[in-house]
């Protein structure tokens, strides 16, 4: 059969099944030649999304619906229920009306367990299973999808937060992502699981870890991944953490040959490139930073006062920090496509101990830019919120005048670049750009801005703002192919941008507004804006397309990415209806969808209407929204 003609049958719905088929008049296939052809999807000319239906787990910003994945065969679609530790099991058979009709717990793995997250692949069910101390080996577990039975377990690293099959489906790799305790005195190491589940009931599971850079810190920081947790043993400064400590796999993204793996490490701004038959970390990728000085790159680094103010800032380098992570195919090359989310270690934050003085109760790297460089130095914050390890290692710092001359900075003197609608109000690691010897230590200033080696002031080349508030494609050596820059908050601050379901909202009027937020304009500028976090990439006929949700914002950004050096914007879908009034478990019912976690395609030839789906988790609604992704097809 010609191309042409499977691509009618394709969409010619009402011809009956046997006119599509090969063969003789009957539609019959010969016995002595059982194939039988798959249809060709079309290739649309555009798509954009539209709210099909949606299933509420009614609470309000407990994460009670984060991570989904689909079975086309039960035609089920499985979420993740943090706020209670279990998936919670939907029936999709009508998309437009999902119905919860059950639970996959992990009481029956160890007491006390929740779990993570959730994969799927030829009706097993696979998901993450955290310690109920999460600082303890954790479990991966295997069910059946139409039955909900057990079929095995097996152990795996502390954290398992994130899991994926190879496409063969006879590989489960976990990310195990070894967070420290909340005062930092325990810090397992990060590992990914790579398990044999080609016998659901027997898994077997080897590991592959980062003891290999050990003792390798220094040049990888030479390098620029970010390694800087403090020891455990010597909680006062930072920088003292082995990198299998502070490397903490966050997701996972497999080639389409099902060779070879990248894990996302966020905090330490790189990937970490598995070998799965070998089950060995081969490569440390380093992703580098995002140049702000760039028109292309340009953002809006203040929420006082609230206004719209994209502009760039030399001297200022966005950390990438990637959450999500998805490879595909073009050209016989594979590529990676990331969600520059952006984190913050921040451990200890609620413990008053901590911010009184004693660095065994946490490590804290966040801090705005005006508390960093205010000319009476850091005594100032103490008590309030001056991270302890910041404290320890130097009484105030300065900005390099030949970096920052352009806001005002001078010898000794910030000028404006702290005043709040400049720089001020920016969160900034304080950990990266000041400037150092070639031993690491800190070179020493004094108050005038002269170095000196009894000086008690740390100067600053550079700051480093968290997430790249973009996607980014890389190849397969972590080289960027190519990054939105400024694109997704430009176009929230567009007129054409428009929010609800009805899309009659203008975006603009809540330019990165937050998620738990009541009519708020600008809100989030100061910290990460928008902040994508969820990716997932579906194929439509011979296109490629990105889904990626906002965490902050909210709603989802639709790009084709087809050609991976030249993505084009496709749409931006945002579901929430109320804006001016703040969300809670009374008026859910109403709000829409907020907080968008993890996103999953489900192609047309496996979808429950015969039409390509998205499904979206929102953790702060509480929410599983099914999106129909509408097509404009060639004429």
């Amino acid at each position: 059969m010609s191309v042409l003609a499977r691509s009618i049958c394709t969409l010619a719905l009402s011809i009956p099944l046997a006119a599509c088929l090969g063969g003789g008049g009957s539609g019959a296939t010969p016995a002595d030649d059982p194939v039988v052809e798959t249809p060709v999807e079309a290739t649309p000319t555009r798509i954009s999304l539209r709210m099909l239906g949606r299933y509420s787990a009614g609470e309000f910003a407990v994460s009670a619906a984060e991570i989904p994945a689909f079975d086309p065969d039960s035609k089920r679609s499985f979420v993740v229920n943090a706020r209670k530790g279990v998936v919670d099991v939907l029936d999709m058979a009508d998309p437009a009306n999902p119905k919860h009709v059950g639970v996959l717990d992990a009481s029956a793995i160890a007491a006390g367990a929740e779990i993570n997250s959730v994969a799927i692949h030829g009706g097993i069910v696979a998901v993450a299973v955290q310690a109920a101390a999460k600082t303890d080996p954790g479990h991966a577990a295997l069910y059946k999808a139409d039955t909900l039975a057990l079929l095995g377990k097996v152990g795996v690293g502390a954290l398992p937060d994130m899991l994926v099959f190879t496409p063969d489906g006879k590989t489960l790799l976990v990310a195990n992502e070894g967070e420290p305790s909340d005062d930092y005195q325990k810090d397992p190491e990060g590992s990914i699981s790579v398990i044999d589940v080609s016998n659901p009931a027997a898994p077997v599971a080897r590991v592959a870890g980062f003891a290999a850079w050990n003792g390798k810190e220094a040049e990888l920081r030479e390098r620029g991944v970010r390694i800087y947790g403090p020891s455990p043993s010597m909680p006062q400064r930072a920088f003292g953490a082995s990198a299998a400590q502070d490397f903490e796999p966050e997701y996972i993204a497999v080639s389409p040959d099902g060779k070879i793996a990248w894990a996302t490490l966020q905090e330490n701004n790189a990937l970490a490139r598995i070998d799965i038959a070998a089950a060995k970390v081969t490569d440390i990728l380093p992703l580098g930073y995002k140049d702000h000085g760039l028109e292309a790159n340009a953002f809006d680094a203040s929420d006082e006062p609230a206004a719209l103010d994209i502009r760039t800032y030399p001297g200022v380098l966005g950390m990438y920090l990637p959450d999500a992570i998805a490879a595909y195919a073009a050209g016989g090359k594979t590529y990676l496509v990331t969600a520059n989310e952006g984190d913050a270690r921040a451990w200890g934050e609620d413990d008053d101990s901590y911010w009184a003085g004693d660095a065994s109760k946490g490590f804290v790297e966040e801090f705005r830019v005006k508390h960093l460089v205010h000319k009476d130095g850091f005594a100032r914050r103490r008590g309030d919120d001056l991270p302890v390890q910041l404290d320890k290692l130097a009484a105030g710092a300065l900005l390099n005048p030949e970096t920052f001359a352009y806001c005002g900075a001078a010898a000794g003197n910030p000028g404006k670049c702290r005043d709040d609608d400049v720089l001020g109000r920016l969160q900034i690691s304080w950990t990266m750009g000041y400037r150092k010897d070639s031993f690491g230590n800190p070179v020493m200033f004094n108050a005038k801005g002269v170095q000196d080696a009894a000086g008690d002031r740390i100067m600053y080349d550079h700051l480093y703002a968290y997430g790249g508030r973009s996607f980014s494609i890389w190849d397969e050596s972590g080289k960027q192919v190519w990054d939105s820059g400024a694109q997704f908050e430009k176009l929230l601050a567009s007129d054409s941008c428009k929010l609800g379901p009805k899309r009659d909202i203008p975006c603009v009027q809540y330019f990165n507004s937050g998620h738990d937020e009541a009519g708020t304009f600008d809100s989030r500028s100061d910290a990460k804006g928008p902040e994508p976090e969820g990716i997932t990439l579906g194929e439509i006929g011979s296109k490629t397309f990105a889904f990626i949700g906002l965490e902050r914002m909210g709603g989802v950004m639709v790009y084709d990415i087809t050609a991976p050096a030249a993505p084009v914007f496709v749409d931006y879908f945002n579901t929430r209806s109320d804006w001016s009034s703040k969300p809670s478990d009374a008026n859910l019912a109403t709000m829409g969808d907020l907080g968008p976690e993890g996103l999953a395609f489900v192609p047309a030839a496996k979808s429950p209407n015969g039409k390509p789906l998205l499904i979206v988790g929102n953790e702060v609604s509480g929410t599983t929204a099914i999106y129909e992704i509408e097509q404009e097809l060639p004429k």
